[in-house]
């Protein structure tokens, strides 16, 4: 190393002095071996002590705003969940149709999936301005994953992200409200079946809903085959679309074909027991319980321009080729999206 020599006044950085009195021993610190005469350390400027003051006082300033956004957000949280109780014990919450419970999924069903969506699967959202504020509106997204994670992931994403914080309603196979504990959740949640009177139904009240058009096909595809959209059915989603006069947003999902990547499908083993698939991943049956854990697989949610349907009139509700062309424009949205968000992407994992 070289000696730290110079004159004072020649140096213009700016310094913090240093204590140069005695050490416990009696040396005094120098620097890098003995000191020259004449070479005392420049004078710092007299604005140091002023920055230093003002780095300080802004670091207390965060540290106080901190400090008092903690309590409040615990007093918050405490005085939620006794207004939750409260209700559930006096029955005071309202229901609608089709069984959502708005308080129930606010305290219950959405807290329960942030952990996945902002811990695990780390979720990116981009486009939620091309959702409606009100109004009805139809979201079409891509169908993947062996277990169907998208569909809570993308009902929180509009949950959290959206100005108005807008509850999505799912449309959804029937298998899922079949099941003991989980479709009286789903209910609960606002998700109902997917079948064209529920469809008209929640968008003729107004309701933000979204459909997965490849069903099964999509949902249980070989992970060789992954972002490859499958058919997308009759139509029946647009025609629904027309007749509430709701825009028809597409719906790009890249990362959830990867959380459980189906190497084989046990087929008979599906009938013999109801299921429409018995998918072989990486990790199950091999692993046992630990198979069912997702990987980790970084997300990212891209919602498109919207489709505009307002100027369509009632024929073409039930004409087939205005229902065709609409869920081909659709549907090639969706795919070249996905191609363009993977090409984005660096790693599957880390984004």
């Amino acid at each position: 190393m070289g000696e730290v020599s110079g004159v004072a006044g020649e140096s213009k950085a700016k310094v913090i002095p240093l204590h140069t009195r005695s050490r416990r021993d009696g040396t005094r610190v120098r620097a890098s071996g003995s000191r020259r005469p004449g070479s005392a350390l420049p004078k710092p400027p007299t604005g140091s002590d002023e920055e230093i003051r003002a780095v300080i006082r802004e670091f207390e300033q965060r540290r106080a705003e901190t400090t008092e956004a903690a309590p409040g957000d615990l007093a918050r949280r405490i005085s939620g969940a006794a207004d939750f109780l409260r209700k559930r014990l006096t029955g005071d919450y309202a229901v609608d149709e089709f069984g959502f419970d708005p308080q129930y999924n606010d305290a219950v069903v959405l807290p329960a999936l942030r952990f996945f969506y902002d811990k695990w699967f780390r979720v990116e959202v981009s486009g939620i301005e091309n959702l409606p504020d009100t109004g009805p509106g139809l979201l079409v997204a891509n169908h993947a994953g062996t277990l169907p994670f998208d569909g809570p992931m993308l009902s929180v994403a509009v949950r959290d992200h959206h100005p108005a914080h807008r509850d999505l309603r799912l449309l959804a196979a029937d298998i899922v409200f079949d099941m003991p504990v989980v479709g009286p959740v789903a209910r609960k949640a606002g998700h109902t079946m997917a079948c064209t009177a529920d469809a008209n139904r929640l968008l003729a009240a107004g309701e933000l809903t979204a459909v997965f058009p490849e069903g099964y096909k999509g949902l249980g595809k070989p992970f060789r085959d992954r972002y490859k959209l499958q058919r997308f059915g009759r139509g029946g989603f647009v025609s629904a679309a027309l007749r509430a006069h709701a825009p028809i947003i597409p719906c790009s999902i890249i990362g959830s074909e990867e959380i459980y990547p189906m190497l084989a499908d046990v087929t008979l083993l599906a009938r013999v027991l109801g299921m429409p698939y018995f998918p072989i991943t990486p990790l199950f049956p091999l692993a046992g319980p630990l198979g069912l854990v997702p990987l980790p697989s970084k997300w990212h949610i891209a919602f498109g321009t919207p489709v505009d349907t307002a100027d369509y009139d009632e024929a073409a509700t039930d004409d087939p080729m205005v229902t065709f062309e609409i869920t081909d424009q659709v549907r090639e949205t969706i795919q070249q999206t996905l191609f363009g968000l993977l090409n984005q992407r660096r790693n599957t994992f880390l984004g």
